[in-house]
């Protein structure tokens, strides 16, 4: 799993926040309070503001990667949610060390890029966003359910406008290839492969491919989905599976957007 990464927001906290914001700010997140209870800022030898970070350094070092990225998210929320006006800072920062803002939600760009959301239909982004989020903190049933559910609703307002009947009835591999029928995706692949000046039988040999590969990777998705009560993230191929099934999202979800009433 990524871990958030703690010096950028450190260095945040110290530039913009005063002493005792700085303690509010952590006092959200998973940190003992009682252990800075000592720490307090006086007009005469109370403590300072490295003193204090000092502390809750110490802190989130001893935190496995989990608890640290949850008290690192909870950090940059806290942040923006008193100066909204940090988030370009804050991504710059942290952009360095492969971290993004989606909205104010923190992912590792390995996981999603927010550019990727422009290319995407308008009724995935929330799920899709949710997927990285989910994953981002280790709960791979989450992140599962949420890609899926990303493609569900693109695939439910295909099946309703071009009448294919209750998508809610079919399987989810077959909503998706019924889906690309109904637009027509392929077609319009060999069409934009021609356009550039392709060769025939490379052009078949590729949709073909394609489409075999989209139906290969609905397929592994649907057969996670049924069984995600048993996806706990102990087994590196599941967890590298549930990452893929983002991917493959993506990826279906790119072709589906070939569509301008999507």
């Amino acid at each position: 799993m990524n871990i958030i990464p703690w010096g950028p927001i450190r260095s945040s906290l110290t530039a913009n926040f005063s002493f005792g914001d700085i303690k509010q700010i952590v006092g959200y997140a998973n940190i003992d309070m009682s252990q800075l209870a000592n720490l307090e800022q006086q007009s005469q030898g109370g403590a300072s503001k490295s003193q204090l970070l000092s502390a809750i350094d110490k802190q989130v070092g001893g935190m496995d990667a989990k608890q640290s990225g949850i008290v690192a998210s909870i950090c940059c929320e806290e942040i923006l949610r008193r100066k909204p006006e940090l988030i370009n800072e804050l991504d710059m920062v942290l952009s360095r060390v492969g971290w993004k803002f989606s909205d104010s939600t923190l992912l590792p760009i390995d996981i999603f890029d927010i550019s990727e959301l422009k290319e995407i239909p308008e009724q995935a982004h929330e799920d899709i966003q949710k997927a990285a989020c989910r994953l981002r903190d280790g709960d791979l049933s989450g992140a599962l359910s949420a890609s899926c559910g990303a493609l569900d609703s693109v695939t439910g307002a295909i099946y309703q406008e071009f009448g294919l009947g209750d998508h809610q009835k079919a399987s989810f591999q077959e909503r998706i290839k019924k889906s690309l029928n109904a637009i027509e995706a392929n077609n319009n692949l060999k069409q934009e492969l021609q356009e550039i000046g392709w060769p025939e039988s490379d052009i078949s040999q590729l949709s073909s491919n394609l489409d075999g590969s989209l139906n290969q990777a609905a397929f592994v998705m649907q057969k996670l989905r049924s069984g995600m009560g048993d996806v706990h993230g102990t087994k590196p191929v599941v967890s590298a599976l549930v990452y893929d099934s983002i991917k493959w999202s993506l990826l279906i979800l790119r072709v589906l957007v070939t569509r301008n009433s999507l």
